[in-house]
């Protein structure tokens, strides 16, 4: 007996929780402890895998304190050289190394009596560690190359996807800093966790896809909208509703609207069948050799292949390259350094 295709939804019935939407009661739990550790000034650590939204939640917070009419500063520490971390964060003097014509402000002078977020923060170098310890301690930091002290008021908000212990354990993390920064600790829940979450936020972002097609046909689409295929899905078939429900979603949140933005690009029509999603989903893994390699790969070699393939596509765009792997760019650096690839 064939099942009938499942419609989209004419409305969703969802909470959208400062630009994260939901309908999972793990989520509504975050929501509240988030809302009561954004009153007092402590300093938060979220920890969360890649995709699940911490920097949406690091700006929840700050709109929900007292600081939300100051600046909220945000910054990848994975993307940064422990060089180009100091000056970012801390800004330098002009003649403060080769090229610095001017005088720069960094994120926690451009912050001072708001909120500074620090994405990966575990990705930091140590001596990046003991400057951000010491803005910690004494509300002060030294730009590069200067010699008089700064005084600052930022409130610290930090993410990692790694386990702060660990990277103590390993050597790899002030102990110090960790107690400085993980005053209280968030966890925010995989988007396997999050209990109706798969399929609320698959029908979302169907329609949000649907809703820029269908203003890119009546001429009223932004420039943004200009790669936007005029496809509309208006149901799902039973066997791509149940590979969107069964897969383990490792990229979440940002892989499961990476998934319906490729179904949109490549398929045809109003009805979303099961082989138009990627491979990945219809549990058809990557083959593990290939003429130029007879023999199996490990997952290592894998992965190093698949990546140097998508910057090669990419014309070694790493923005367009995460794309094209369905991870951020963040991942994306990272991995390049786990690999001990060019970044």
């Amino acid at each position: 007996m064939l099942l009938d295709p499942i419609p989209v939804p004419a409305q969703l019935d969802v909470t959208v929780f400062h630009g994260i939407v939901t309908n999972s009661p793990q989520m509504l739990e975050f929501f509240d402890l988030l809302r009561r550790a954004a009153r007092s000034g402590a300093s938060i650590l979220i920890r969360g895998e890649s995709g699940t939204g911490k920097e949406l939640a690091a700006a929840a917070i700050h709109r929900l304190s007292h600081r939300r009419e100051r600046p909220f500063k945000a910054i990848n520490c994975a993307t940064l050289t422990p060089e180009l971390a100091a000056s970012e964060l801390f800004g330098h003097v002009r003649g403060a190394f080769t090229g610095a014509i001017r005088e720069r402000a960094g994120l926690f002078a451009l912050a001072d009596g708001g909120t500074v977020f620090l994405d990966e923060v575990a990705e930091l170098s140590p001596d990046i560690q003991g400057r951000l310890l010491r803005v910690l301690q004494e509300r002060t930091f030294v730009p590069i190359g200067g010699t008089e002290p700064v005084q600052v008021d930022v409130r610290l908000l930090a993410a990692t996807n790694k386990s702060l212990r660990d990277e103590v354990e390993r050597r790899r993390f002030r102990e110090d800093l960790m107690y400085r920064i993980r005053v209280v600790p968030l966890f925010l829940p995989p988007l396997v966790e999050r209990e109706g979450d798969i399929e609320t936020l698959t029908w979302h972002f169907i329609r949000q896809f649907n809703a820029r097609a269908d203003q890119r046909q009546r001429g009223r689409g932004d420039a943004d909208d200009d790669d936007i295929p005029w496809r509309q899905i208006e149901a799902l078939a039973p066997d791509a509703h149940a590979r969107l429900l069964a897969y383990h979603w490792p990229g979440n949140v940002r892989e499961l609207r990476n998934v319906i933005e490729y179904v949109f690009a490549i398929g045809e029509g109003e009805l979303l069948e099961g082989h138009e999603l990627p491979p990945e989903l219809r549990g058809e893994p990557p083959p593990r050799t290939t003429r130029l390699h007879p023999h199996p790969m490990s997952p290592a070699d894998e992965e190093r292949a698949r990546i140097l393939e998508a910057l090669r596509l990419a014309n070694g765009l790493k923005s367009r390259a995460a794309e094209l792997l369905g991870i951020s760019r963040t991942t994306l650096w990272r991995k390049l350094r786990e690999l001990d690839l060019p970044d």
